[in-house]
């Protein structure tokens, strides 16, 4: 027994000298990453009893919708004013973001609530979580995957044509 509290002592001791000054949630990022952890591993583990197997590489299709699709659903879960009610929970508003973007800042009454908070309010963040449920949609339901991940992928280039006009429209009136 002497041992584990050694061990958790120096862990303490770690974290302690990690986080400095900044009260930094490694308890709750250590949560969020067990949690990661075993959504993979349960996931391989139906893969496997399933018989269900693995592309041999990537369809250039596939990695590129998943990609764009990626990166617009991270941005419509962390930013969209409409997605809030989601992040409350972990975040509260503090103003006005990107275009049709809102800023928020993650809560801190507990470890695992900011690290919930600051996975839903990052895209970067958030960003792996919504791959690996791409890529495990591609290995279980492909089909209604890629209608998905097509759907965000439009959605992501629709937002950069708006972009584009609204930078045209100002141009022109220079």
């Amino acid at each position: 027994m002497g041992d584990v509290t050694n061990m958790a002592k120096r862990a303490h001791e770690e974290a302690e000298a990690y986080r400095g000054d900044d009260p930094r949630p490694l308890g709750g990022y250590v949560a969020v990453l067990a949690i990661y952890g075993l959504l993979v591993a349960f996931t391989t583990l139906v893969a496997a009893v399933s018989g269900r197997k693995l592309p041999e590489r990537w369809r250039t299709e596939d990695l590129i919708t998943v990609a764009c699709g990626t990166h617009k659903l991270s941005r419509s879960l962390t930013k969209d004013a409409v997605t809030s009610p989601l992040r409350a929970p972990f975040a509260h508003y503090a103003g006005t973001g990107g275009p049709a973007e809102v800023q928020e800042e993650t809560r801190h009454s507990s470890q695992l609530r900011h690290s919930i908070g600051e996975l839903l309010t990052c895209p970067f963040c958030l960003d792996m979580w919504v791959a690996t449920a791409f890529v495990i949609g591609l290995i279980f339901a492909p089909r209604v995957t890629r209608l998905i991940a097509g759907c965000f992928t439009a959605l992501a280039g629709a937002d950069f044509l708006q972009l584009a006009y609204a930078m045209a429209q100002q141009s022109a009136e220079r």
